[in-house]
């Protein structure tokens, strides 16, 4: 990866006002993020209706998959069978070498198969609370579990602004980075704990910002979005 991409969260309460949103920034270049809510609620056929309204538009599934690898595998397979519909998904590092190599097996020989990207530390985590679940601070394990991830094939990783750097210099300058939590130009930082903003992430290497809530809040998203994309 080479520019910055923006990738638009998809996270309000219904998908008529998710599908109302994507209608004012259809004309962008951007990436759309369909989560577990807007899934579980309105599944595949939503992600149809995404790529009607612009067949460019390219979707990014976060189901942070994390079970046996075997299991894991099964779903990434259904996932990459959707005819073109994602172009990128998500697993947990924390699965392991073993179930990521498993999930990159598996689709390997699917056409356009989407990109794989794996969750190192969620950014809602500060450290005291990570401590207390991997028993190691959060930039030496997400450094490490982004090692793993790239030493099974994976594409990628969804780390903090704040991890990019250290990940590509431990892996490589072509090893995707995903940063959510991002407040472009310095907005509340709600419930997510490590935010950073654009001139940031730039500086950091950053392949991929997830921009929600100063987005969807906006009393004009499209607006913010252009804003983002002249300052990306």
């Amino acid at each position: 990866m080479n520019d910055m991409k923006l990738c638009v969260s998809l996270d309000l309460p219904s998908a008529e006002e998710n599908l109302a949103l994507v209608k004012q920034i259809k004309d962008y270049d951007v990436w759309l993020k369909v989560g577990f809510r807007s899934f579980i609620r309105d599944g595949k056929a939503f992600l149809e209706s995404l790529k009607a309204i612009n067949p460019n538009f390219k979707i990014f599934l976060d189901l942070k998959l994390y079970d046996i690898p075997n299991t894991m595998a099964d779903a990434a397979e259904e996932i990459a069978s959707f005819g073109g519909l994602v172009d990128m998904f998500n697993v947990h590092a924390s699965a392991g070498k073993r179930a990521m190599k498993e999930v990159m097996d598996r689709i390997k020989d699917v056409p356009n198969k989407p990109l794989v990207i794996a969750v190192t530390a969620l950014t809602s985590f500060d450290n005291d609370e990570f401590k207390a679940v991997y028993n190691e601070d959060i930039e030496t394990k997400a450094t490490k579990l982004a090692v793993d991830t790239y030493e099974s094939g994976v594409d990628g990783v969804v780390c903090s602004a704040f991890e990019s750097l250290d990940i590509k210099k431990n892996t490589s300058n072509n090893f995707i980075t995903l940063c959510p939590g991002i407040r472009p130009f310095g907005e509340e930082a709600g419930d997510q704990k490590r935010v950073a903003d654009i001139a940031f992430s730039k500086e950091n290497l950053v392949d991929f910002i997830v921009v929600g809530r100063p987005i969807y809040k906006a009393e004009n998203p499209k607006e913010v979005v252009d804003n983002i994309l002249n300052n990306i």
